[in-house]
């Protein structure tokens, strides 16, 4: 039939045949009559926007008989020619295959010759952001100052991948996609010279396939009609193009607005079974949610709304539906697209997502924006913290009755509190940590017996916080637990900077929620240094305190009365106390 390969039949041979770019014609247009034409254009775009097709046009604007002329005549032997590609000094190359440097000096060696043929030179690069580094280098001096016999069109889809240097030596052309209602026009006049017979359904489903590109709704009208013998509805476009129905699409939303997952597996199945590929499933049901959503925020939009399913359809599915579910399910089918690209198994990830859908019922899918709302975990944690907060103060009101913690914060003050722990570099560290109460640590130092309960969870206490917050386990991990009373554990220190740090509110917040959520309580996290803890135990156990000149010869009593004055035994002592550490004889 006269309709096979279509767009080659079709692909416009003058300006005014190019559709959706108006603004472009104009402007080249414009040039070619006031005699103002560039050495160097750059056409960028999406593909099928008519770029290349816009690059042979100028040249055969430009090397018509007739002309220069805003419009070629394409009835002169150069247009012809240039239009067979049968004119030396109109060259076509594609950097895709030719992107190296030698190619691109061949080409500033020729440029110095006069044309043989037209009265132009014309370089049509394609793809030219395919060009290697030095092949661009080699372009440039070039495209800055070519001879006034030449003129270069470079065109690409990615402009983004070009040197700013070739771009600022080239007039820049931005071809847009073309609208939904030009290319159906075009397609209908097509249809109509080629005698095909479609309907007005059919156009628009492959002008939405072909996303803006002009040359792919042709080559799409050419396979459909190939496929149809020339008559062309709805449904024989959707089969000839791989899609489905939207009836199918409308059960398919059904069944994960009731949350049945077994019939979403069912109409699964039966997509496989026609030969349908499991990532373009997921793509186009992604769509389908898409103008779901339209067709509620937008529902004036019309047309533009649907891609296959008409919008009163649309409206009355939507209605399912509330705008929360329809942003998390395009949310999540988003992801699993992106994950599926690199799946083995592909209708696996496929049927998981559509059963993630039926399962979450939208609110465990829901964006990351939704998932800060509240719930009840969310109101349970938040009465955790309260209960931490009210215990911690019950606390210091306690010490501060005492008259301890009054004094210790008063000697703070007086001590320059106010005062940053220097780190390397100078640069100033947190603030210190307020003292412990004596008294606190008294009473725990008493009680210290019990500690083997925070011992035995210590290990589990540390794994939690470090799956909570990294940071504040490592500097947790320094600590030792020495006693847990009073719904309090006491961690003793090594380096002050790490009780420091552990001592921060933020901090501290995350590992009292730990330990309230391990111990099944409000539980307090009291630090303190482990040289406080020793003091501390002396004194519950009746012991003299060391003074400074006689720490170092601290002798500690073993089982048989003797006494060691090893620096190693004053380590021992430090780190685990009188309690658990024993001396024996060789």
């Amino acid at each position: 039939m006269a309709h096979l390969a279509l767009y080659r039949a079709w692909r416009p041979q003058t300006f005014g045949d190019m559709v959706g770019q108006q603004h472009i014609v104009q402007t080249l247009q414009n040039a070619i009559r006031e005699d103002r034409l560039s050495h160097a254009y750059l056409f960028s775009g999406p593909r099928g926007t008519g770029k290349t097709t816009a690059a042979k046009v100028l040249a055969k604007a430009v090397n018509c008989e007739r002309g220069p002329a805003v419009e070629p005549c394409n009835e002169c032997s150069s247009c012809l020619r240039i239009t067979n590609g049968s004119v030396m000094d109109v060259v076509e190359i594609d950097a895709a295959s030719n992107r190296g440097v030698e190619e691109i000096r061949d080409i500033r060696d020729k440029v110095k010759y006069a044309p043989t043929e037209v009265k132009r030179k014309v370089y049509i690069i394609d793809e030219v952001h395919m060009l290697t580094t030095e092949a661009f280098n080699a372009l440039l001096k070039t495209l800055e100052e070519p001879p006034g016999h030449v003129m270069f069109v470079l065109a690409t889809t990615e402009q983004h991948k070009l040197p700013p240097t070739i771009i600022s030596r080239c007039q820049r052309f931005d071809f847009r996609r073309v609208s939904l209602e030009e290319q159906v026009g075009r397609l209908r006049d097509i249809s109509e010279e080629e005698r095909i017979e479609a309907d007005d359904d059919a156009l628009r489903y492959i002008a939405r396939l072909s996303d803006g590109g002009m040359r792919d709704a042709v080559s799409l009208l050419d396979q459909i009609s190939s496929f149809t013998g020339g008559q062309i509805n709805l449904e024989q476009a959707v089969a000839a193009t791989g899609g489905l129905p939207s009836e199918q699409f409308s059960r398919l939303a059904a069944a994960i607005r009731e949350n049945d997952a077994s019939q979403v597996l069912l109409e699964i199945d039966e997509m496989m079974r026609a030969g349908k590929s499991a990532d373009k499933c997921l793509e186009q049901l992604m769509h389908y949610f898409r103008d779901l959503l339209l067709a509620q925020l937008a529902p004036e939009a019309g047309d533009s709304s649907g891609r296959i399913a008409n919008p009163a359809e649309l409206k009355e599915v939507s209605r399912g539906f509330s705008r929360e579910r329809l942003f998390a399910i395009i949310d999540l089918l988003n992801r699993y697209q992106s994950e599926m690209k690199y799946a083995a198994h592909p209708q696996t990830m496929f049927e998981i997502a559509l059963l993630k859908l039926c399962s979450d019922s939208g609110e465990a899918s829901a964006p990351s924006g939704a998932a800060n709302a509240p719930t009840d975990g969310a109101s349970r944690s938040e009465l955790v913290q309260l209960k931490q907060q009210v215990a911690a103060l019950e606390s210091k009101l306690s010490a501060l009755s005492t008259g301890s913690g009054l004094a210790n914060s008063a000697a703070s003050a007086g001590s320059g509190g106010g005062a940053r722990s220097a780190v390397s570099g100078g640069a100033s560290a947190a603030p210190r940590a307020a003292p412990v109460s004596r008294a606190k640590l008294n009473a725990l130092a008493e009680s210290r017996e019990t500690a083997s309960q925070a011992l035995g969870r210590w290990p589990q206490v540390l794994q939690r916080v470090k799956e909570e917050r990294v940071t504040v386990y490592a500097w947790l991990v320094d600590g030792e637990p020495v006693a847990y009373a009073d719904d309090s554990v006491a961690v003793a220190f090594k380096n002050t900077i790490h009780r420091e740090t552990t001592e921060r509110p933020a901090n501290k917040g995350v590992i009292e929620g730990v330990l309230t959520s391990i111990f099944g309580k409000p539980t307090q996290l009291v630090t303190c240094m482990q040289k406080e803890w020793q003091e501390a135990i002396a004194g519950a156990t009746g012991q003299s305190k060391p003074d400074r000149e006689s720490e170092e010869l601290l002798l500690v009593p073993d089982d048989e009365g003797g006494d060691k004055g090893e620096p190693w035994v004053d380590e021992a002592v430090r780190l685990f106390g009188e309690q658990l550490v024993t001396i024996k004889d060789d």
